[in-house]
């Protein structure tokens, strides 16, 4: 039987390959390579009000900030940039990070212990790897879209901006912000209870220097799993003050709070997750009282450009943030197959964090050698404390493993905590780059950056085990383009990026005297415009691998530093506007992941040569939009993720599965009506796993629907 992806690709492949030999379209007007203007103007360039009531805005962008920190074409980029925008966002009515990041090429889903936003790229963990309008943001908690702009996935290691982290990729979400007259108030009523309120308030007077913006969310439902819930409220609100065409202080704030069922999803049986019905619980009788995680975030953030002059930029960012979890859960600890049954374990975790980041950016634009470069140098300075209290026990009994009777579980935990510690993190860095036009058609970007980064954690146990470590690294980038039309770019990169012993988590004794892991990504691509650049099409080979990883040595149970693990992969994207009015989202990607080297065992199974858990082999997605006339339009989309495995040893498989979505609008004078159904064709399916373990996957949502009203003025 043929592979389902087979058609898809020879047909994407044959797309792609016709508009490459295609004659270039007359050139358009492309945005300024090396501009320097200050990051918060740039948002002016939302306001796209004219033209008639149909008018959208397109699924393929044209720049991001993302992969160099500066305003660049994306075709000018030699690395892979996925861009959502918010239209895209709203066309497929969005919920979370996850529904976002599905229709991102490369991506794997984790339920991140049911309390946090995490996903894998390209095989590799990206549980740290989340960044808001370019500064770190890895406190653990579940996101929300009421004040995002657009997300963009920076594909490959990012160090040489970032610091550490980031083997297969990162996550920038870039925010809403003042500089438009335009309002609006919406309400999301769904299914299982869903009703959610928005508003977004933005006033820009043309004859004050102060504009502002205020976005909001409020939202409450129950669930297909019994008994989730589901209770958010977020605000956020930032002003910009123009002091003159050259200056400007950009001034944020924001505050989130989320409660819900902490739920590790179902355990499996005999190589798969039982085969029971999607709301099946595996916790305790009273959850709604027993396995709740709540999270506070609230941040505040200044932003000051001012441009010299024409060649000269000055950018400043500081971002403090305070994080709080309470989580309690309860969750299948392991599974006796020949009597059917499953043990259940209590866990409550509590976090409390706080810390900032800051980075003076310095932008130049000079001629150099004949050629034009434009130069960024940076400096950032950081600190975070964090504490950790986490507490573990088993429960007494057991349960049916597919028709469990779930036990009344104590509130309040007697065994003595596992961890209970607090931990400093500073990093200070420096790092420069170039992006140089060497010659009409040849672009280079090269950067490099240096990190010191000193780890301390104070064990609060008995033991009294207190640790510190302090690691330095360089990470370097380098790229080439080559652009032999206006609307052709083919690219080659390298870069290298590192991850501590630590890297978010408090240390411990088997990690605190390991050196940092190291992460090289080779990549080779094209990137070009089609159909008279109404579209965009990307295709990248690349290779990343990870080494120095930490495992387990199968005799001594230390943990040592050896193990390799690698991703050789194609992705393929379309994106833009087609013809007969349709707009298409879509991307494919095949990753061939395997842990090249390891002497762990997970399972009674050798780690070595097994392939990367949450990680399909083939992955594909299409979304398609069309207007019809007179207000309305329609929309659907296809999302196919292959088998992946639930945990290191591969003795669990996730079965591969497709959903289809469809939604149907109008839009005129301000009013924008949307239904919207997931799922139409109720498929059973897994859509996320932990990633460690064989007995925490998460079924996903049956067939639903969403009805999204907004009000624009």
């Amino acid at each position: 039987m043929a592979h389902p992806l087979k058609p898809w690709a020879a047909t994407a492949a044959a797309l792609l390959s016709t508009c490459a030999q295609a004659q270039p379209a007359p050139p358009t007007p492309a945005a300024p390579a090396l501009s320097t203007a200050p990051a918060a103007e740039a948002t002016l360039e939302e306001v796209r009000v004219q033209g008639s009531a149909e008018a959208e805005a397109r699924y393929d962008a044209v720049t991001a900030t993302s992969a160099t920190k500066i305003e660049a074409p994306l075709r000018d980029i030699p690395q892979t940039v996925n861009v959502v925008p918010q239209t895209l966002m709203r066309d497929q009515a969005a919920q979370s990070m996850q529904d976002v990041l599905k229709a991102v090429p490369g991506i794997g889903m984790s339920h991140g212990d049911g309390q946090r936003d995490q996903v894998t790229i390209r095989g590799f963990s990206a549980i740290a790897d989340q960044f808001v309008d370019g500064l770190r943001d890895d406190a653990l908690y579940f996101r929300d879209l009421s004040n995002i702009e657009q997300v963009e996935v920076l594909k490959g290691p990012a160090s040489v901006l970032y610091g550490r982290g980031s083997s297969g990729g990162l996550i920038n979400r870039i925010t809403k912000k003042p500089g438009a007259n335009l309002s609006e108030v919406g309400l999301t009523l769904g299914s299982w209870k869903q009703r959610r309120g928005e508003f977004d308030i933005a006033r820009a007077p043309a004859d004050s220097v102060v504009s502002y913006r205020l976005t909001g969310a409020l939202e409450r439902a129950d669930s297909y799993r019994d008994p989730q819930f589901l209770d958010r409220k977020a605000l956020a609100g930032s002003v910009l003050f123009k002091f003159s065409a050259d200056t400007n202080l950009l001034l944020q704030a924001d505050y989130l709070k989320d409660s819900r069922i902490t739920d590790f999803g179902v355990p499996a049986y005999q190589g798969r997750p039982v085969n029971v019905s999607p709301g099946t619980y595996y916790g305790a009788a009273n959850a709604r009282q027993a396995d709740v995680s709540t999270s506070e975030v609230s941040s505040f953030s200044a932003t000051f450009n001012h441009r010299f002059n024409d060649s000269l930029s000055l950018r400043n960012a500081l971002r403090y943030y305070d994080y709080s979890l309470d989580r309690s859960n309860t969750l299948v600890g392991s599974v006796n197959e020949a009597a059917q049954t499953a043990t259940l374990t209590r866990g409550h975790v509590e976090r409390d964090e706080h810390g900032f980041f800051n980075q003076t950016e310095l932008t130049q634009k000079l001629q150099l050698a004949g050629m034009q470069h434009q130069m960024l140098y940076g400096l950032e300075l950081g600190r975070q404390k964090k504490a950790l209290l986490n507490i573990s026990q088993a429960v007494p009994g057991t349960i049916d493993l597919f028709k469990p009777v779930l036990p009344v579980v104590p509130l309040q935990l007697t065994a003595a905590p596992g961890a209970n510690n607090d931990s400093v993190f500073n990093v200070a860095s420096a790092y420069v780059q170039d992006l140089v036009s060497l010659a009409p058609q040849w672009k280079l970007l090269a950067g490099v950056r240096y990190d010191r980064f000193r780890q301390e954690t104070d064990d609060l146990l008995p033991a009294n085990n207190d640790l510190a470590r302090t690691d330095v690294a360089w990470s370097p980038r380098v790229g080439v383009v080559y652009q032999p039309s206006a609307t052709l770019s083919y690219y080659a990169s390298y870069s290298k990026s590192f991850q501590p012993s630590g890297e978010t988590f408090a240390l411990a004794a088997s990690n605190a005297q390991l050196a940092p892991e190291m992460t090289t990504s080779k990549e080779v691509g094209v990137k070009w415009d089609v159909l008279d650049g109404k579209a965009t099409a990307t295709a990248a080979l690349f290779q990343v691998e990870r080494t120095n990883i930490k495992s387990v040595d199968a005799v001594t149970n230390k943990v040592v530093p050896l193990g390799v693990q690698r991703t050789n992969g194609l992705e393929l994207s379309l994106a833009g506007s087609l013809p007969y009015g349709l707009q298409i989202w879509s991307g494919y990607a095949y990753l061939l992941g395997e842990m090249t080297s390891s002497p762990a065992k997970d399972a009674g199974q050798p780690v070595e040569g097994k392939r990367p858990t949450l990680t399909p082999r083939h992955s594909a997605n299409v979304w398609l939009t069309k207007a019809l006339g007179n207000g309305f339009g329609i929309g659907g989309g296809v999302n196919y993720v292959g088998a992946r495995f639930a945990n290191p040893g591969n003795t669990v498989t996730l079965p591969g599965y497709t959903t289809v979505d469809a939604m149907g609008y109008y839009r005129m004078n301000g009013v924008d009506l949307q239904l919207k159904l997931n799922n139409i064709l109720d498929r059973r399916y897994i859509v996320a796993g932990h990633g460690s373990s064989p007995n925490l996957n998460l079924p996903g949502a049956p067939r639903s629907v969403q009805l999204v009203a907004r009000y624009r003025f």
